[in-house]
């Protein structure tokens, strides 16, 4: 079965250049859920093949997650080699760059999980029609483009992209699909980071693209859940089904009450819980 279709949590997702084969080698030391092996961004263009091939080799050997490659995006030179090397070198995913349209996505025809990138603002107004693809399976943001072409200014609160982040959180939800945030570009600033991390799990994303070591545990630790939120779940239904056998449709729990959508939530709570502590 492909890892990508099993249910585990992503919160932390690192991508790592597809040039740098002891960044590679390294990577499957670290605790990610997933990684992508990047042909596109990291990778200079006299460097692409060489990459391809250190992408290859490294796929010979089973990972401990799941890894997806980024390919170059389509109409560029290094399309075709890309997605032949996807198919064939045993990736659990393909991870497509400034998807703008759902015609995009669904015209690469993939038999691999789609994780499309939405950074463009073609790409948030449409988000909502990518998601809805079967192919798609989460949809990433990439605000270093998004910022560029929308002029805005850098900010803390990323302010001027909560909108576009937002839209792709909402279109992701609504079809099912997992939304992974944007990266964090200083990886000397530790307290930025995990500032980012909480903000885009307030927001709704489910884990967060990292591009440093560094950054894993930060990402693992905010978008998953601790004993405490464990405990509170296993308490919030022991309410709930104690309320059911005595006959009453709600309950209340810490002077809240509970209805069926928040034992929901609170199986969640625990069925992450499951995964990542067991």
């Amino acid at each position: 079965m492909n890892p990508l279709r099993s249910g585990l949590p992503l919160r932390s997702v690192l991508y790592v250049p597809g040039d740098k084969p002891r960044a590679i080698e390294k990577a499957r030391t670290l605790r990610p859920d997933a990684v992508i092996l990047d042909l596109e961004d990291a990778v200079a263009p006299e460097h692409k093949a060489q990459a391809r091939e250190h992408v290859r080799d490294a796929l010979r050997t089973p990972w401990p997650v799941p890894v997806l490659i980024r390919v170059n995006g389509l109409n560029t030179p290094w399309e075709h080699d890309d997605r032949e090397l996807t198919l064939t070198a045993g990736a659990s995913g393909i991870v497509l760059p400034k998807v703008e349209d759902a015609r995009t996505a669904r015209d690469l025809s993939l038999s691999l999980p789609l994780w499309a990138m939405i950074e463009t603002p073609q790409g948030v107004l449409n988000a909502p029609h990518i998601a809805a693809l079967p192919g798609v399976t989460a949809l990433l943001v990439g605000t270093n483009d998004l910022a560029r072409a929308l002029r805005t200014r850098p900010h803390p609160d990323r302010t001027p992209l909560l909108h576009a982040l937002s839209s792709v959180v909402l279109a992701a939800r609504a079809h099912g699909k997992t939304p992974l945030d944007a990266v964090y570009n200083d990886i000397r600033d530790p307290q930025g980071f995990q500032r980012e991390c909480q903000q885009g799990r307030t927001l709704g994303f489910t884990g967060k693209t990292v591009i440093h070591p560094d950054q894993i545990e930060g990402a693992n630790t905010t978008f998953g859940v601790t004993a405490q939120e464990a405990e509170e779940a296993r308490e919030l239904i022991g309410a709930w089904e104690q309320a059911r056998r005595e006959g009453k449709s709600v309950a209340t729990h810490r002077g809240a009450l509970v209805e069926q959508m928040h034992v929901d939530e609170a199986q969640e709570v625990l069925a992450l819980w499951g995964v990542t502590e067991g």
